[in-house]
């Protein structure tokens, strides 16, 4: 069974990637910060974490470091809406830092889709 965990503090963006997600059969977690993530997958490992960057508590950059620390080959992508600097700039360094694939806010559902089953079928 395939499990995604979604870390956005926003619950909304949370809800919609679920739903997304949920109605293809992917088993879903959410965490509302880097922080409640980490722990959530230290004790449920997921297959692929969708992160957003900018959040309370501990930041999406952090959370990739500290998630590839755990488990090297876990998936990640990574999203951001902007903040202090461009989303452009937010989405390279969590690349450089090891997420898989990155979006910017607002973003298709579907391409998200696609690029967590992009990220399943990745060796």
């Amino acid at each position: 069974m395939v499990k995604v965990l979604i870390v956005d503090d926003e619950e909304m963006v949370r809800m919609v990637i679920a739903n997304t997600l949920r109605k293809v059969g992917i088993t879903v977690e959410e965490a509302e910060n880097g922080r409640a993530a980490v722990l959530r997958f230290q004790e449920s490992p997921a297959d692929v974490v969708i992160t957003d960057i900018i959040m309370p508590e501990q930041e999406g950059i952090e959370t990739i470091i500290e998630l590839k620390r755990i488990s090297p080959t876990v998936k990640i992508i990574a999203m951001s809406g902007g903040g202090r600097v461009g989303t452009t700039d937010y989405l390279e360094i969590a690349r450089d830092f090891g997420a898989s694939r990155t979006f910017s806010k607002p973003f298709d559902r579907m391409k998200v889709l696609e690029a967590v089953y992009e990220c399943l079928t990745e060796q």
